[in-house]
C-alpha cells in the first residue's frame, strides 16, 4: 500500500491551477485516443495564445520558431514514446514494437543509462494503443513525450538514494525513476488533489504492491517542502508547473487562455520559489534537476540564472555530455549553457518542448 504523508494542506496557488495540465495517466483507450485526436484537430487553435507565442518565440528562437510552430500546431505529426515497465516485462510486447517499426530510443553511449530503462520510438507520427487501468494488474508500458526522460537521466538515480519528485503528477517521471533504479525512498508530491489521485492510480498501475512501501505520496505545497524536510533528499526532481506550450495552444476557452497569458509573467516567481524549496530539501552534495515543457526563456534559463546569482551554496552541473549523446534523436538549441538543454519540436523529431537544467548543492 502506498504510504501517504499528511500535512495541513495549503491553499492552492492560482498559477499552479492554471499551469497544471489535464489528462488521466497512462492515456485513454485506443478508441478514445483516436477520438481525442480527431477532436484536437477539429478544435481551433486559440489565436490569442498563438499570437502571443508568435511575438515571444520569434524573438527568442529566431528562424527556428517557424519549424517549431508548424509542429506544435499540428497534432497529427506529434510522436509518442513507449516506456516499458520492468515490473511487468513482456517479450511479446517488445517483439510487437519491433514489427511495427519501433526501435530503442537510446542508441548511443550515455553518461548514465541503466539497462533496465527501455524506451521505444517510431519515426512515424501516431500513438501506440494505451492500456486501461485494471485493479490488481500492472500495465506493461507508459506512453510519454520522449524528451521528458532527459530530466530523469540527468538526475542519475542510484540504488538506495532518497529521491523527491516535487511536482509528480501525472506520474511519468516517477515511473521512469523507478525503471532506472530502486531508491531507498521515493517521495512523490502533487499539491493539486485531483492530479494527486491520478498520480496514485499511475503508481498502482505500474509498481508491484511489494515495492510500494518505498514510496510516499503527499499533497504538500512544494514551496513548503524545503522547510518541512530540510536536507532530507539525495536527489530532487522539480518538473515545475509552467505555461505548457502544446496544451495552451488548444485552449478552447478564450477567457481562460487570456487569463493564463496575463498571469504567465508571474509563473517564473512561483518557479523560483519552488526551486529554492527544492534546494533546501536536498542534502549537501546532492543534486536538483529542474525541468519544464515550455520554450519560454523567462521560465527556463532566467529562473536558473536567478537562483545561481542569488544562492551561494549552489553550482551548475555540466550536462553537455548527455546533450551530445542524444543530439541525433532530439533537436537541441545550440547556444545554451553547459548545465542546461532545450529540446525543440521538429519534423520527425516531434519531441518537446522540454527544458532541463541541473544544479548541485555544495553546503
Amino acid at each position: 500500500m502506498l504510504r501517504r504523508m499528511v500535512h495541513a494542506p495549503a491553499r492552492l496557488h492560482p498559477l499552479r491551477q492554471l499551469a497544471a495540465s489535464s489528462g488521466v495517466p497512462g492515456g485513454p483507450s485506443p478508441a478514445r485516443a483516436q477520438l481525442d485526436s480527431k477532436r484536437k484537430l477539429q478544435k481551433q487553435i486559440c489565436q490569442v495564445v498563438l499570437d502571443h507565442f508568435e511575438k515571444q518565440y520569434k524573438k527568442e528562437l529566431g528562424e527556428a520558431w517557424s519549424t517549431v510552430r508548424e509542429v506544435i500546431t499540428s497534432p497529427l505529426c506529434w510522436q509518442y514514446a513507449v516506456l516499458l515497465n520492468k515490473f511487468s516485462y513482456s517479450s511479446e510486447l517488445e517483439t510487437n514494437l519491433h514489427l511495427k517499426g519501433y526501435r530503442s530510443l537510446f542508441q548511443e553511449s550515455l553518461p548514465y543509462l541503466p539497462g533496465s530503462l527501455k524506451c521505444y520510438i517510431s519515426r512515424t507520427p501516431g500513438r501506440f494503443p494505451a492500456q486501461k487501468h485494471q485493479i490488481g494488474k500492472l500495465k506493461e508500458y507508459y506512453l510519454l513525450n520522449a524528451a521528458s526522460l532527459l530530466a530523469v537521466l540527468a538526475l542519475e538515480i542510484k540504488v538506495g538514494e532518497r529521491v523527491l519528485d516535487m511536482c509528480a503528477a501525472p506520474g511519468g517521471k516517477s515511473i521512469a525513476i523507478l525503471q532506472c533504479a530502486l531508491p531507498g525512498r521515493l517521495h512523490c508530491n502533487e499539491h493539486d488533489s485531483l492530479r494527486s489521485r491520478w498520480l496514485k492510480q499511475t503508481l498502482e498501475s505500474f509498481i508491484p504492491e511489494a515495492l510500494r512501501d518505498f514510496i510516499t505520496l503527499s499533497e504538500l505545497d512544494g514551496r513548503q517542502i524545503g522547510d518541512l524536510h530540510p536536507e532530507l533528499y539525495d536527489k530532487v526532481l522539480l518538473d515545475a508547473p509552467c505555461s505548457n506550450d502544446r496544451s495552451w495552444l488548444f485552449s478552447s476557452d478564450i477567457q481562460l487562455a487570456t487569463r493564463r497569458l496575463i498571469q504567465r509573467r508571474e509563473l517564473s516567481a512561483l518557479q523560483v520559489q519552488l526551486l529554492r524549496s527544492a534546494i533546501k530539501a536536498v542534502c549537501p552534495g546532492g543534486s536538483v534537476v529542474y525541468s519544464t515543457c515550455t520554450l519560454s526563456k523567462a521560465e527556463n534559463s532566467d529562473v536558473i540564472n536567478h537562483i545561481l546569482n542569488s544562492c551561494c551554496n549552489v553550482l551548475p552541473v555540466d550536462i553537455s555530455e548527455l546533450a551530445n549523446a542524444v543530439s541525433n534523436e532530439f533537436t537541441l538549441v545550440a547556444d545554451v549553457q553547459p548545465h542546461e538543454l532545450l529540446v525543440l519540436p521538429a519534423k520527425e523529431k516531434a519531441w518537446g518542448p522540454m527544458y532541463v537544467a541541473k544544479l548541485k548543492k555544495i553546503s
